[in-house]
């Protein structure tokens, strides 16, 4: 599998995130994750593993966009936009092997593929606004 499909399954996990609660979710996580053709081990081991370092800081994370999305509360954003944010926004504060262009870069191109037509537009410029704040310190 390779890190974009990765981060897809990743995305669609944090966009289940918003319709089940915390208990919930480990149990619609395996669902999802045993819906998973043929994954190899090492890649549902990084799946999971960031998936849960990104629910560690999700608070951090959704402070972090709504703090720079001017007239836009989290409430108000498309639910596929805001989970590929919080990925891409996980990537480039707390994952140091994804550099922050990559981070913005991959989540622009998952948001052509799942997001509406302003979804690209608004997920880079949003991203591009909190790297400027990761990079500020």
């Amino acid at each position: 599998m390779t890190r974009r499909e990765c981060r897809e399954h990743l995305m669609v996990m944090l966009f289940q995130t918003e319709f089940h609660t915390r208990e919930e979710l480990p149990e619609q996580i395996s669902y999802y994750m045993n819906g998973i053709i043929a994954p190899k081990k090492d890649d549902v081991a990084y799946i999971q593993n960031k998936f849960q370092s990104t629910l560690e800081y999700l608070e951090e994370i959704d402070a972090m966009i709504e703090s720079v999305s001017e007239g836009w509360k989290l409430k108000r954003m498309f639910k596929v936009d805001l989970a590929i944010m919080r990925l891409a926004v996980y990537e480039m504060k707390y994952d140091e092997e994804i550099p922050v262009s990559v981070a913005i870069n991959e989540a622009v191109e998952i948001a052509k593929k799942y997001g509406q037509d302003s979804s690209p537009s608004f997920v880079n410029g949003i991203l591009a606004k909190v790297a400027d704040v990761i990079e500020k310190g």
